[in-house]
């Protein structure tokens, strides 16, 4: 689930990568400091993007510090620090935590159940400090195992628990932004989920294990792609509407260039692999 919402670096200032790279060093030493260094290792962008979201809309006052990284110490590292790094570290572990849990059930990787089992503990703490959020990615989980295991051909119902429980996540507070934030969420999540069943298809397909565009009734590989890439570009147009919607000034073209242009590194990515298999 992890992996799609990132920069697109090409199209992004050296100042606001900068500025984009110090929350991540914010996010990363707020996971050290909740679980320890092995939570460092949770790390990933999706929730960067998160921490630059809610800052943008709320504003909260932000410490800017400079720090020495133990994996690039020979230049000083700056992080940006504030109440939304410390709940979207919580976030970070709650997700992860669920995903190694998937892993497991999905491939019996007892690796992947080893790792759960060192951040149970710190699961539980999220679960008490944030018990609204916590239900929606237990909701999550229990419905896609359901779902899975009845081969659910309904692609909207199956991308639309990803969707509930990310609008879940996005909304940090029931305030009078909660709703336009579930609903950025919710779009954002079902793209998610299209975006990690399209990777998967070949290798899903090959294992035959259960992907729901592999239910699609399409006459060719062609009308397949081009009916992937309409379903994900919707979600993104309700995702960005709802954003555009949202007063937000601070890094606004940070997250513009996430929603516009970043989400859609993957899908470009998996787009050359085709490309070259083909030549070969």
């Amino acid at each position: 689930m992890f992996g799609y919402i990132n920069v697109n670096g090409s199209q992004l200032s050296e100042e606001n990568k900068a500025v984009y790279q110090s929350y991540y060093c914010g996010l990363c030493r707020r996971l050290k400091e909740f679980c320890g260094k092995k939570g460092q290792v949770l790390l990933n962008y999706d929730m960067t993007f998160l921490v630059v979201l809610l800052t943008g809309l709320y504003e909260p006052e932000t410490t800017c510090d400079e720090f020495t990284c133990m994996i690039h110490p020979m230049k000083k590292r700056t992080e940006r620090d504030n109440e939304i790094e410390e709940y979207a570290a919580q976030m970070n572990v709650l997700l992860a935590y669920f995903n190694l849990i998937d892993d497991w059930k999905d491939d019996r990787d007892y690796t992947k159940k080893t790792i759960a089992s060192l951040f149970e503990k710190d699961y539980l703490r999220v679960k008490e400090n944030y018990p609204r959020q916590t239900a929606a990615v237990e909701h999550y989980i229990e419905k896609l195992s359901e779902y899975e295991r009845e081969k659910q051909s309904n692609i909207d119902l199956a991308a639309g628990v990803t969707g509930e429980m990310l609008g879940e996540i996005f909304a940090w507070k029931q305030d009078e932004w909660y709703d336009e934030l579930k609903t950025l969420g919710f779009y954002l999540g079902k793209f998610i989920y299209l975006m990690d069943a399209y990777e998967d298809f070949g290798k899903d397909e090959k294992k035959d294990s259960y992907n729901p565009l592999r239910y699609l009734k399409v006459e060719d590989e062609k009308e397949f792609e081009t009916l992937c890439r309409l379903m994900m570009t919707s979600m993104m147009s309700e995702c960005a509407k709802s954003f555009e919607r949202l007063p937000i000034l601070l890094h606004a073209d940070i997250l513009r260039n996430i929603l516009y242009s970043g989400v859609w590194s993957k899908y470009e990515y998996i787009q050359l692999k085709k490309k070259k298999r083909k030549k070969t």
